[in-house]
């Protein structure tokens, strides 16, 4: 932390959570919110009839309990519930090109967006339209592109199931499968890379498995902040004694030590639970080095036991699993000197953790984007499935891998159809519900997406919520590609900047939120969320909407389809009536869904079948399989010590492109974002202060590097060799085609850098 006096950086020593927490929260209520609507409000969050927060995607546990929400919950729903409003006056007295210049903050500050609006080129602002005309000249024009592989859907994670089987079906029937989606920016390299090794792309434990594991290894994720209701969970592994090992190149708060908002004895003395036994700071793109070197020690260690003991789960391995000798012989192979270079992290180290692993007899690993965004992200997400096959650590309790989902739906979305590769079952399953059969081939992701619009093949865009300009990478060149579009649609709650890209025909559509009512010609209706552990339940806001304009997600999907669709075969107005129809859809495409609708009305859910629980692999083979990563880290290495390696990371005031406000205190920022975090010995070797004005230039050798200018260096506690600064500031680094060429993850997570003093 500063060392000198430099504004807006100081030393915050406090645990996360705690005191801070809740002073954070009551901020959030006071600035956005009545306290009395307030409180009413967050105290229905995760609860059985209440609503589903729209922040993270962490499984609800004890619905009796006090309260079911954390401190960015609570931002993320005063930030939704807000009494703010943004109604067509607004947009009259302000232009789009004035309000380019506003912060992404003050964009969304303004509050809820009340009616549907048109932009109007001549006039520079948007302007109220009725529902039917917008989706009347929406259907237009989309008829009039002639090639439906020339529209993008993209979907955001906080769609509801329901709102997310009607957009694909939409697009489907419209002839397209072009999904981005969210998920291609996050966790893609687990749906791609999990599948070919354990038979399903998503993680295999429960809630209640950390109950009963004996081990944790979290590696590049901070749950303090992207998903803090996990922080209560990990507490209690503490408190019980179990080991939690983290891998990390930058020391989070949240994972040194945390008080829990929830404990009396620790709220009143101010005390709090350390939460990381073990805490190593991996270089960053070191990870899979690292699970190279754990795996390395533990074949060592089992080669050397005695007759009769075994470190490895021989008898797992022999029936369950296909290509251990090829990973052996490959593991084997790397050297402890180039493990250590490449991961930042000493043999002994890495030997530690192999023996706190083969004393555990069950071990959950869970990951974050900081494995994930990454040109290897795909075999990094391998190499922990590998690691736990090792030991037999699925389909027993308390073991299991466990990817980290940011929005509140993101699983859900792809589990109900959104995805750009439809498999046979899926287009069969639509065929036989809607009697039309689906296009087969494989459509854009993301940055597939984002390409295609920047060589004018793609000349329409339809945003069911999201940010996706703002999101990507490189945002010079799509801020310009999307401008250049005949068509935008965006579905949303509040302003943002990617709707201030307006193109030719750009339209605006407010939509219900997850804590309004959504009221049908049917009643009161239930959408339906699937968490980061597969359980799917049910989600009813109370609050009056925002505006009586407002309409709900599917209810917006359907009018759009309804009138770009004539002949549709699809009963859309009729399926809108009553949420059920929905669900029984998704019941007959989905068979996993079976008696959808009784399942969501008990409490809690229920929970999709996960195969490896029960040691069945969905795999070509019937097995699971060690799948190799030939070397130790991405394939653009440099071995110049001039090149440091950057990460993009979130403050704990923003979620995903939503900026609440200016604090990081966990990590001593207030009040800025134009920070760099950077190891002090590597700010030494460089000549430069703590404090001082930096540029920061990528090292891609290409001739055509990238700047971050206007920020400063911040000593911190980082790997040597690393560096970190905000999230989407340091977008303009990232090259559209820096990505894993397996899942199409853009690489946020390790762009090759050079900083200097600014001149």
């Amino acid at each position: 932390m500063a060392e000198k006096d430099i504004p807006g950086i100081r030393t915050y020593d406090a645990p996360a959570g705690g005191w801070g927490a809740l002073r954070a929260t009551a901020r959030a209520v006071r600035e956005q919110m009545d306290a009395g609507d307030a409180t009413v409000t967050l105290l229905r969050t995760n609860k059985p009839e209440g609503f589903d927060c729209p922040g993270c995607a962490w499984p609800d546990k004890k619905h009796t309990s006090t309260f079911q929400f954390c401190e960015n919950g609570a931002k993320a729903v005063t930030w939704e519930a807000t009494n703010k409003r943004v109604p067509p006056t607004f947009f009259a007295a302000n232009k789009i090109g004035e309000l380019w210049h506003w912060s992404d903050y003050e964009l969304e500050d303004e509050g809820r967006l009340t009616h549907p609006m048109v932009y109007n080129a001549d006039k520079d602002i948007y302007e109220s339209i009725p529902w039917d005309d917008a989706f009347a000249r929406i259907g237009e024009i989309l008829r009039g592109l002639g090639d439906p592989d020339s529209v993008e859907f993209y979907t955001s994670g906080r769609a509801s199931n329901e709102a997310a089987f009607l957009y694909q079906i939409f697009a489907r029937e419209f002839g397209t499968n072009n999904f981005p989606d969210c998920s291609n920016m996050c966790h893609e390299a687990t749906s791609v890379g999990l599948p070919p090794a354990i038979g399903i792309g998503k993680g295999t434990v429960s809630l209640e498995d950390f109950d009963h594991c004996e081990l944790i290894i979290a590696m590049g994720h901070n749950p303090g902040t992207n998903h803090p209701r996990m922080m209560g969970t990990l507490h209690e592994v503490a408190r019980r004694g179990a080991p939690i090992i983290v891998f990390n190149p930058l020391k989070e708060r949240a994972l040194e030590r945390f008080a829990d908002p929830q404990s009396p004895v620790e709220m009143a003395t101010l005390g709090s639970t350390p939460i990381a036994t073990t805490y190593l700071q991996v270089k960053i793109g070191g990870d899979a080095a690292a699970l190279k070197g754990i795996m390395k020690a533990l074949l060592e260690m089992d080669a050397a036991a005695g007759p009769g003991s075994t470190v490895l789960d021989h008898a797992f391995i022999r029936e369950h699993t296909n290509g251990f000798a090829a990973l052996a012989q490959d593991v084997g192979s790397a050297t402890w000197a180039d493990i250590e270079r490449t991961s930042g992290l000493t043999e002994a180290d890495l030997r530690a953790v192999a023996e706190a692993y083969a004393k555990s007899n069950a071990t959950i690993i869970t990951y974050g984007m900081g494995m994930t965004q990454h040109r290897t992200g795909t075999q990094n997400v391998q190499q922990v499935a590998n690691l736990l096959l090792l030991r037999g650590n699925f389909g027993k309790p308390g073991a299991g891998i466990c990817p980290l989902r940011g929005h509140s739906n993101v699983q859900g979305d792809r589990t109900v159809g959104i995805t750009e590769k439809p498999t046979a079952a899926l287009l069969d399953g639509i065929e036989k519900t809607f009697g039309f059969r689906p296009p087969a081939t494989h459509g854009h992701d993301a940055v597939a997406a984002m390409q295609a619009i920047a060589e004018g093949r793609s000349r329409a865009l339809i945003s069911l919520g999201g940010n996706l300009a703002v999101a990507m990478p490189d945002p010079e060149a799509c801020f310009a590609a999307v401008r250049g579009l005949e068509l935008q649609v965006h579905i949303a709650t509040k302003l943002n900047r990617s709707h201030l890209l307006t193109s030719k025909h750009t339209f605006l559509l407010p939509c219900l939120g997850r804590t309004e009512r959504d009221m049908q010609a049917g009643g009161p209706q239930a959408v339906t969320v699937e968490d980061s552990m597969s359980m799917v339940h049910a989600s009813r806001g109370k609050l009056t909407p925002a505006s009586e304009a407002l309409r709900s997600e599917p209810a917006i999907v359907a009018g759009m389809a309804s009138a770009t669709l004539p002949d549709s075969k699809v009963p859309w107005m009729e399926l809108i009536t009553d949420y059920d129809r929905i669900r029984a859809a998704i019941e007959s495409v989905f068979p996993d869904f079976r008696d959808y609708n009784e399942r969501i009305r008990v409490p809690g859910g229920f929970r999709l079948p996960i195969p490896p629980t029960q040691r069945v692999w969905k795999t070509a083979s019937g097995k699971a399989e060690f799948l190799l990563f030939r070397g130790l880290e991405e394939d653009l290495v440099h071995t110049d010590p001039g090149v440091l390696k950057l990460t993009t990371v979130r403050s704990h005031d923003q979620y995903n492109t939503t900026i609440y406000g200016f604090d990081d205190r966990y990590r001593g920022v207030f009040g800025r974002r134009d920070v760099v975090f950077m190891n002090k010995d590597d700010l030494a070797e460089l000549g430069i202060e703590e404090g001082d004005a930096i540029r920061v230039e990528t090292a891609f050798g290409t001739g055509k590097e990238r700047r971050l200018d206007n920020v400063i260096a911040v000593a911190y506690a980082i790997a040597r060799g690393s560096v970190a600064t905000y999230y989407p500031e340091g977008n303009c680094l990232v090259p559209l085609d820096y990505h894993d060429k397996v899942s199409g993850t853009p690489s946020y997570k390790s762009v090759p850098v050079r900083v200097v003093r600014a001149a």
